[in-house]
């Protein structure tokens, strides 16, 4: 189950959006040939991935940035951009372009920095735009918390695309993360949950000088925690499946 799309256009073009997309799309080409040779991935990862116990020394520093635009595979890479295409313009258009991408910097730095805390000698590389895009995800649950999201959801041969608020989803892949992060140890790899929690709780910290000054409660009040303008709406393909009735 993950979201496809969701009912709140932008009024604005996302610039910053797109480029990030693009950049980091550019950077996974660069290397997407050499994925099946160890030696040149490991020696990528070494020299661009961000490595705790290198960063609890003060080495590396330059990683905390160069983490966000790695991935470790092509449906990585693809869920990441998926998500920061739903959610990311929103924020663009309410922060302005400049601002928008000075808040996703501090977003990734904060959840790689927040993941080394969590195991601050641990040697696993962390890369990929998750800790970003999770902050993202964050300042999106402050303003839009009853935006409608499309869910695409698949059960082995069913499929199904259903629309639900923004906060149901968001606060859904929250607790997803807070009880891996409980039940993983860092130091043996694999997701960094803490990363994913940290970031969204940054972005839910970051984007609220930006609620104040929309009115705070007010501005709930006023929106009702829907999007200020009109939603976007869109027509489902009938099924060319043939419904054959009970006997």
């Amino acid at each position: 189950m993950f979201p496809i799309r969701d009912h709140n256009p932008s009024g604005r073009t996302p610039y910053v959006v797109y480029g990030l997309i693009a950049a980091n799309v550019l950077i996974f080409l660069s290397y997407a040939g050499a994925m099946d040779n160890p030696r040149v991935m490991n020696q990528l990862f070494i020299d661009w991935a961000m490595i705790p116990i290198r960063i609890s020394y003060g080495d590396g520093l330059h990683t905390v940035f160069s983490s966000m635009f790695l991935h470790g595979g092509w449906m990585h890479l693809a869920g990441n951009m998926l998500f920061l295409w739903i959610f990311g313009d929103n924020l663009e258009d309410k922060m302005g372009h400049y601002k928008f991408l000075g808040f996703y910097l501090l977003c990734g730095v904060g959840a790689g920095l927040l993941q080394v805390a969590t195991a601050p000698q641990s040697q696993v590389p962390m890369v990929g735009a998750s800790g970003a895009i999770a902050g993202v995800m964050g300042g999106y649950l402050l303003l839009f918390p009853k935006a409608r999201v499309d869910i695409l959801l698949i059960l082995i041969v069913y499929f199904r695309v259903f629309t639900i608020p923004a906060w149901i989803v968001l606060a859904v892949w929250f607790a997803m993360q807070f009880i891996g992060g409980l039940g993983s140890d860092p130091d043996l790899g694999g997701v960094a949950y803490w990363a994913h929690a940290g970031g969204f709780v940054v972005g839910l910290v970051l984007a609220t000088p930006l609620w104040l000054r929309l009115g705070g409660p007010r501005f709930w009040l006023r929106t009702e925690g829907h999007p200020p303008h009109p939603e976007a709406r869109y027509r489902f393909s009938p099924s060319r499946i043939p419904r054959v009735p009970r006997r």
